[in-house]
């Protein structure tokens, strides 16, 4: 329930930033007539974005037995994959964000036509959508719909909320800070989903497991019980985990680390001396 209800706070704000932006550009510009085409772009964004939800979910209802297993494995894996370039995505995107699309807005709201902003604001919103349909998806497979269901609501009721105190108070929320905060914890739930997505792939055969049982925790914290579901939700939790699913639970760490690693030590790097005095 926690981790859908993050990663729902998470996306939700996102777009409730996308859409306050806009917004508030129109009102700027004394064009607040155009908001109309604007909530059109987003009711139409949330419609097909459930509708993704709703077909995903399908689909893994469909499969039976190894296809079952199959099928989660690479949502797991798709989903880990989509919430870590969303993560960097948005650290790089950060600053200029906000700039960049007020730019979008003007140019938009220059053509005339209700169309361009409907457009913008449509695909912004739903790029956020899909990936939440997506992430929660991934986050029902690991442990249950309707606690899924539950942290998404509550995490979209705190998403509208922190939105509105952005722009609606003069007590502004530290976006940066929370975007930090959170993509250490959605980094720490991809890993879970990686090591969950192979555990899967242990079951169907895809993936070999080496060695069946690298430990067993289960007599002291059973995996399905309520600690070992809730960590299972937030950390990819296995009692008893293959050897594969702890290689690649270290590995993805592992890359994460040495990504950031060599992010930070990026800027560091001092030109070198062209000459002269």
């Amino acid at each position: 329930m926690f981790a859908s209800a993050l990663i729902t706070l998470r996306e939700g704000l996102e777009a409730a930033l996308i859409v306050g932006i806009v917004l508030g550009v129109l009102r700027k510009m004394g064009r607040r007539d155009r908001s109309r085409s604007v909530w059109a772009g987003v009711l139409a964004a949330v419609a097909v974005s459930v509708g993704a939800g709703l077909a995903f979910n399908a689909l893994g209802v469909a499969f039976e037995g190894r296809g079952e297993a199959i099928f989660e494995g690479f949502a797991m894996l798709l989903a880990a994959g989509v919430l870590t370039w969303m993560i960097f995505w948005m650290a790089r995107q950060s600053r200029s964000m906000k700039a960049d699309l007020e730019r979008d807005v003007r140019q938009a709201s220059a053509t005339g036509s209700s169309w361009a902003l409907f457009s913008l604001t449509f695909v912004a919103v739903l790029r956020e959508g899909i990936e939440l349909a997506l992430f929660l998806t991934a986050a029902a497979l690991a442990t249950s719909t309707s606690a899924t269901l539950l942290g998404g609501i509550a995490g979209l009721l705190a998403a509208v909320v922190a939105g509105g105190l952005v722009f609606a108070t003069t007590k502004h929320l530290n976006v940066r800070t929370f975007f930090r905060v959170t993509s250490v914890l959605l980094i720490v739930f991809a890993a879970g989903l990686v090591a969950h997505g192979i555990h899967e792939f242990n079951e169907a055969g895809l993936v070999p497991s080496i060695v069946e049982h690298v430990w067993d925790l289960n007599p002291v914290l059973d995996e399905n019980s309520t600690g070992g579901e809730l960590l299972k939700a937030l950390f990819g939790y296995n009692g008893n985990p293959s050897l594969t699913e702890v290689v690649s639970y270290a590995g993805y760490w592992l890359v994460i680390t040495l990504v950031l690693w060599r992010k930070r030590e990026a800027p560091r790097q001092v030109p070198a001396y062209s000459g002269g005095e």
